[in-house]
């Protein structure tokens, strides 16, 4: 069972996203608060942020952060924080999307709307040659098992059935790829993967 925390000053907001989410049966939410001063950190394992005017208060937060906005610049400050892991949504999101959202950062993964992860997390490109270590990051075992099969040119449906997953678990592992690498598309994340080493032509 994952602790949530819904965070926002809107009222309205914050019922409509508890309402998304009761009924889970991996989801709880512990509380919808205001701010996240008000958020009760030994109950929660995940925020769901949906107003990101407090991160600069997210420095060292034990939790992890799912962002809900669809502007990316007022994240990008927030990740200079030294966030557990962390995801975007865009507000439209759909309640499976929100809840497997969830579910993935409760389980450390980073995750994310392709569309807003673009651009967001680029590494400096002085890396080439260095392989994986080159990386703010390393590659979990599974985020390289979707790169090697998306290099063969499967699909995510493809994957998702080899691999025994969701698709939506795929497009998780693709953001969280796409974070790390430092690219914004598939053929980018195979080219990057190609340059460190992690793909097997």
């Amino acid at each position: 069972m994952i602790r949530v925390a819904i965070v926002s000053p809107n009222h309205a907001l914050r019922v409509g996203l508890r309402e998304m989410l009761s009924g889970h049966a991996k989801i709880c939410v512990t509380g919808d608060v205001l701010s996240l001063d008000d958020v009760n950190e030994k109950e929660t394992e995940v925020a769901l942020l949906a107003s990101v005017s407090s991160a600069r208060m997210l420095e060292n937060k034990p939790f992890a952060v799912l962002f809900l906005t669809d502007n990316i610049e007022t994240v990008r400050s927030a990740l200079g924080a030294n966030l557990k892991t962390w995801g975007i949504l865009s507000t439209d999101v759909s309640p499976d999307e929100l809840a497997a959202a969830i579910l993935a950062v409760g389980e450390g993964l980073w995750v994310g709307a392709p569309g807003l992860v673009e651009g967001l997390m680029r590494l400096p490109r002085g890396g080439e040659g260095l392989g994986e270590e080159s990386l703010s990051e390393p590659l979990t075992a599974r985020e390289r098992e979707v790169l090697q099969r998306m290099a063969e040119g499967l699909a995510n449906k493809q994957i998702a059935l080899l691999l025994s997953i969701s698709e939506h678990t795929v497009k998780f592992h693709l953001s969280s790829l796409y974070a790390k690498l430092g690219v914004a598309s598939r053929t980018e994340a195979v080219k990057r993967g190609i340059e460190l080493g992690l793909i097997s032509l």
